[in-house]
């Protein structure tokens, strides 16, 4: 896989989890992904996303940076979102906040089998 299908084949990815295309999602994800080194599964990814979007409604992943170097993909999302409740132990509750995420992915047999992700905590924590 080349460079530009890879990050096409990832802002596809996006789309499928901006647009809840649940259904879809096995085709991005691999069957065994693993999540900042767990073992979730696909079942336990896509239950993960489920719940995120329950708990934040206006939830939409925005590519800010996407750097494709196959197998893997490294990209900074970034989020403007308004959590109903608690949100990483910090009480939100309903407040917008703008925060980013950078995260790494290595893709298996042209699906993400390991994602690292690294959320700015901090950056949430200082509009409370």
């Amino acid at each position: 896989m080349t460079r530009t299908e890879l990050a096409d084949l990832y802002r596809g990815y996006i789309d499928c989890l901006n647009h809840q295309a649940w259904d879809t999602l096995g085709h991005f994800v691999h069957p065994q992904v693993t999540y900042n080194g767990t073992p979730v599964g696909l079942e336990g990814y896509r239950t993960m996303l489920e719940r995120d979007f329950r708990e934040i409604p206006d939830l939409v992943f925005r590519i800010q940076l996407l750097v494709a170097d196959p197998p893997t993909v490294a990209a900074r999302l970034n989020f403007n979102v308004s959590p109903r409740a608690e949100f990483f132990d910090l009480p939100i509750n309903g407040k917008t906040v703008t925060f980013d995420e950078n995260v790494f992915y290595e893709f298996v047999d042209g699906k993400i089998a390991h994602v690292w992700s690294v959320i700015d905590k901090a950056a949430i924590k200082a509009q409370l």
